[in-house]
């Protein structure tokens, strides 16, 4: 479905130099799976999705999907970002069949389609709402309707419940695992939270310190619906935190240099106590 092959990135700084975001990544994404990255801030996560989303263009490797090389963003790779960017001038409906009105859906159609994606997200009751008046939760279950109604075959989330409180996350996890089961679209999932990325994904790469690198793949054999309480789950998260524990310690040497004295066993511990939340 997305084949990427040893894809590399650099980005020109304000003093001329250059700084290597991602190199030599090489990533085969399966049709309807779902697949979460996860690493240190900095690593080349939010880049890599640009890349598949056409937002960024490759400088070295290839990105393609179903074999067409990517080069523009398309309506096949549709992004749901960690900021909700809905029209506050719009009611939920219009927010979630914008997209096909600028397609020249006609009124009755793209409503009625629209109509059905906000069902699926649970907010049937909510679609002659204003932004203003729905909850940060409620926010981001428009912006997965409104990328849905355009019914695209890979669905791009970059850190989509990152601001949001843990209980609402967790609702949130249930209902785009129910959802990605109901339609079977590949999702490529960027996350700094390791559970997040264990209960939904069916594999999960973990990147090492700038430049971003695939260190290590997890496959996620458990069955779905998935339950966090899932001792196969608890091992995995262990696992994973393991590896990006040496990562954040790469991280914490580059930082503080010759003052850095934090024991790696500490730094595990840390890691443990929030899942790997916001590193």
């Amino acid at each position: 479905m997305i084949q990427i092959q040893g894809v590399s990135k650099t980005f020109k700084q304000r003093d001329g130099g250059q700084f290597t975001a991602i190199e030599d990544i090489s990533i085969t994404i399966r049709k309807g799976e779902f697949l979460s990255i996860l690493g240190p801030s900095g690593c080349g996560k939010s880049t890599l999705l640009n890349l598949v989303a056409g937002l960024e263009q490759v400088e070295t490797g290839t990105v393609e999907v179903l074999g067409r090389k990517i080069t523009a963003p398309g309506p096949d790779r549709i992004v749901v970002f960690q900021e909700h960017a809905l029209f506050p001038w719009l009611t939920v409906l219009d927010n979630v069949a914008f997209g096909l009105k600028q397609r020249g859906v006609r009124k009755k159609e793209r409503h009625a389609l629209a109509m059905e994606q906000i069902k699926l997200v649970h907010l049937g009751k909510f679609a002659n709402r204003y932004p203003h008046e729905l909850s940060g939760g409620m926010k981001q279950r428009v912006a997965i309707a409104r990328a849905l109604v355009m019914d695209p075959e890979i669905l791009l989330m970059d850190e989509p419940f990152a601001a949001l409180d843990e209980q609402t996350r967790l609702l949130l996890h249930q209902e785009l695992e129910d959802i990605w089961m109901k339609t079977g679209k590949t999702i490529l999932f960027i996350t700094h939270n390791i559970r997040e990325a264990v209960l939904l994904s069916d594999r999960v790469l973990v990147m090492s310190t700038r430049p971003g690198r695939i260190k290590k793949e997890y496959p996620i054999q458990a069955a779905r619906p998935r339950n966090s309480g899932d001792s196969v789950l608890h091992h995995i998260e262990s696992r994973i935190m393991e590896t990006l524990a040496d990562e954040l310690e790469k991280v914490a040497r580059e930082e503080y240099g010759s003052e850095y004295i934090l024991e790696k066993s500490h730094l595990s511990v840390s890691v443990a106590s929030n899942l790997g939340d916001r590193i």
